[in-house]
């Protein structure tokens, strides 16, 4: 036996040698980081007169904020396109968690399967268990499209998803022309928004770069169109409001994202996996688009970047349209991209709207009420003046 004294690093200055601050640096890439700017801007709001008086006068505080993992984001997103089955490459325990926490909000059930990662995958890696589960999902539930996402198990050994489906197509487990998009959501880093933002964007440009299209937006019949994307959305009721305002515009459109028939299905005694959802056809498609518009800037930070550029298409960022004022620049940027006049029928419900804010104001007027959700939606709510 050695008698060799053993060199334990100092933890104090570990790591900040080099490997470590760029392996931070790294991980900060999956996060869908805020730019330098952004922090000095913030930095310098913090220290101004302004910030210092709504200090004083704080009246919303932030207590273990409501945040789940990725893959819980990165399933809801897989189901919002046409017959996709959610892959969740980790333990069945995990995709469990994930199902029925989307099911006990939505009161529906989430289909998705996972690789089944226990021990032995952690420690030789989950390849195995990866082809054999698509094998036996594509088999049993006859999906036309898998969505692959990651737990922190198989982030953490390193697995290769683009390996692994590749591998997976060479054994025959999956036919070459099966589309198996995949992104990585290490559950250690990010929320569900970041993983929601990691599928869309994932779908989007491996569904896109399969097709061999080349984007060139306001070309041809789907250059009438409008692309829109409601973000993470948990409230279905909001993707027929929001049809309903296009179809007033009368404006050809695509919503890119749309899990309200996965989630709001008609009780008639038979029950489909795969209920609605964006055709896996339109995706390409979109590419052409005359536009896009965003519904939840903060929440598809890196789809934004990129269908801006690689799209090279006009992008619309605003914030989820609660409220009189969110709505106005709904209907602005609609108007804006499509070039049509805000119909009669809109400006009219909108005055109904604000005759509703008059006549309930006595009873609601300094009344305190406590808002939990997503940066997004309260932002909003709030009638935040960065939202």
């Amino acid at each position: 036996m050695s008698k060799e004294r053993m060199n334990i690093p100092d933890y104090n200055t570990l790591f900040t040698e080099e490997r470590y601050v760029q392996q931070r640096e790294n991980k900060k890439q999956f996060e869908a980081p805020c730019s330098d700017q952004e922090k000095a801007e913030a930095l310098a709001y913090s220290q101004s007169a302004e910030y210092m008086e709504k200090n004083f006068e704080r009246k919303a505080v932030v207590i273990n904020p409501h945040k789940a993992c990725q893959p819980l984001g990165s399933v809801m997103a897989a189901l919002i396109f046409e017959k996709t089955l959610p892959f969740v490459h980790g333990s069945q325990g995990c995709n469990s968690y994930f199902r029925s926490h989307l099911s006990r909000h939505f009161k529906e059930p989430t289909p998705a399967v996972s690789s089944s990662m226990t021990e032995d995958a952690a420690v030789f890696g989950g390849m195995s268990n990866m082809i054999d589960g698509l094998e036996n999902a594509v088999a049993l539930y006859k999906p036309e499209m898998v969505a692959v996402c990651t737990t922190c198990m198989a982030e953490v050994i390193g697995d290769d998803l683009s390996a692994f489906i590749g591998n997976a197509r060479q054994k025959g487990a999956i036919a070459e022309d099966f589309p198996v998009t995949f992104a990585n959501t290490p559950s250690f880093i990010g929320s569900h928004i970041t993983g929601y933002d990691s599928m869309i964007k994932s779908i989007l440009s491996q569904l896109f770069d399969r097709s061999g299209q080349t984007a060139a937006p306001g070309a041809g019949e789907e250059g009438e169109k409008l692309n829109v994307l409601l973000g993470f959305e948990p409230y279905t009721g909001n993707f027929a409001e929001i049809r309903k305002i296009l179809n007033a515009f009368d404006t050809k459109y695509t919503i890119l994202g749309d899990h309200s028939g996965n989630y709001d299905s008609p009780a008639n005694g038979e029950y489909e996996y795969y209920y609605g959802g964006t055709k896996l056809a339109d995706v390409p498609k979109a590419a052409n688009a005359l536009g896009s518009l965003v519904l939840q800037k903060y929440t598809l930070k890196k789809t934004q970047e990129y269908i801006k550029g690689t799209w090279k298409q006009q992008v619309s960022a605003l914030s989820t349209p609660l409220g009189v004022k969110a709505t106005d620049k709904l209907l602005e940027a609609i108007s804006e991209l499509t070039g049509l006049p805000v119909p009669a029928s809109l400006k009219e419900e909108r005055g109904r709207v604000v005759d509703a804010y008059a006549d309930s104001h006595p009873y609601l007027h300094g009344k305190r009420v406590a808002l939990a959700g997503d940066q997004q939606q309260t932002k909003q709510t709030d009638n935040d003046p960065r939202a």
